[in-house]
């Protein structure tokens, strides 16, 4: 479908439940676009913030383009998302009343065009984080000892 992943915030899986996704354009400027290219962002404490209407995302690290000159841009830039009215109005619903982020979670190009996913959900508690990578190791065991047992 022509779908490339940049970047994935594996951290926002360990520190929340996403429960629901939004894609979202981002307003770039060109070096910014040619980083991305590279593969040179961070999404790991990057976070989302609706401000008059419009969504933000702050601290996404797209490091400086090695060939730009003065004209480069700052990595840590607060940057627009474009989404729809209606997705807008849906996001402040969820986040104003029951208490749920906004975490970036995946960054990729689709068509051409960055896009980034954006995840709606509640933070885990320590005790639930432990919970999750007990989980992972007894399906990791689970999946060696099949693998061996075919042998």
């Amino acid at each position: 479908m022509g779908i490339k992943i940049i970047a994935t915030n594996k951290k926002a899986y360990h520190d929340f439940y996403i429960d629901e996704t939004f894609e979202a354009g981002i307003v770039l400027t060109g070096t910014e676009v040619k980083s991305i290219r590279e593969g040179k962002v961070n999404l790991k404490e990057s976070f989302c913030r609706i401000k008059n209407g419009e969504v933000f995302i702050n601290n996404m690290n797209i490091s400086p383009y090695d060939f730009g000159n003065r004209e480069n841009h700052d990595p840590t830039r607060m940057r627009k998302l474009l989404l729809h009215h209606v997705e807008i109005d849906k996001l402040i619903r969820l986040t104003e009343q029951k208490g749920l982020a906004m975490v970036p979670t995946k960054l990729y190009f689709k068509h051409n065009h960055v896009k980034l996913e954006i995840g709606i959900g509640r933070g885990k508690k320590l005790h639930d984080k432990r919970e999750t990578l007990k989980r992972k190791e007894a399906d990791r065991e689970m999946a060696k000892a099949i693998k061996s047992a075919h042998r």
